[in-house]
């Protein structure tokens, strides 16, 4: 793709936020510059997320309930590709990833490689991840999703990605919660979509893995299989 395209390119970065007041003006700063337009979208947050937000000089679009954050990231798909993206790249609000490797994840389909990036935690050592996610959670999902789905990436639960138009039209997310990263994964393999990973920093502020929590994940990837 010739380098005056790249620039043209209407690059939307969706947010999904949910009571995040103490991140979401530092996080949306990062991005803002990075892309064309920042799409946050307040999952029924109860702190003054929303408001804060809405200042920042950014899209804010709303839920009235907690609905999820597969919900949250359907909810601002839907209306980035009526705005006509181009890439959409998926960003969480809680300070954890580089706002400066978006250039990194949207990349390779900027140069025509693919149709999804999936940032990864494991292509290089740059995230001091949980022992208990690295070892337990993590290896259990990559199973659950090679064995059940056939898919072969090496970061199962990853929520930095980039999307093209063609696949983002492709890629409905039904998952509502916790399900939806390994949704993703599924439908663009089962679309045979061309993929491709990165390598992505993860910053983790807790490094206390709450068991119920990587359960939760196990569960709704097996959740996931049984629907689908």
């Amino acid at each position: 793709m010739p380098v005056d395209t790249q620039k043209k390119l209407k690059i939307f970065c969706i947010i999904p936020a949910y009571n995040e007041e103490k991140n979401i003006i530092k996080v949306i700063n990062q991005v803002k510059p990075l892309v064309y337009k920042v799409v946050v979208v307040d999952d029924g947050s109860t702190d003054k997320t929303y408001n804060l937000a809405c200042k920042q000089g950014v899209t804010v679009l709303k839920h009235i309930i907690n609905r999820g954050q597969g919900a949250a990231l359907q909810t601002g798909t839907e209306y980035v590709l009526s705005q006509r993206a181009d890439i959409i790249v998926h960003f969480d609000a809680d300070g954890q990833f580089l706002a400066e490797e978006i250039k990194n994840i949207i990349k390779p389909i900027t140069a025509d490689e693919c149709d999804v990036v999936f940032g990864s935690r494991f292509l290089e050592k740059r995230s001091q991840i949980p022992w208990f996610k690295k070892n337990i959670i993590l290896p259990l999902a990559r199973i659950i999703n090679k064995l059940f789905w056939g898919v072969k990436l090496t970061d199962p639960q990853s929520g930095f990605r980039a999307l093209s138009t063609k696949a983002a039209q492709i890629i409905k997310i039904d998952q509502d919660r916790m399900a939806h990263c390994s949704e993703i994964m599924t439908k663009v393999f089962a679309n045979k979509l061309e993929v491709k990973e990165v390598p992505i920093t993860i910053i983790y502020y807790n490094f206390g893995q709450k068991f119920g929590g990587g359960i939760k994940i196990i569960k709704d990837l097996l959740i996931t299989r049984l629907i689908d």
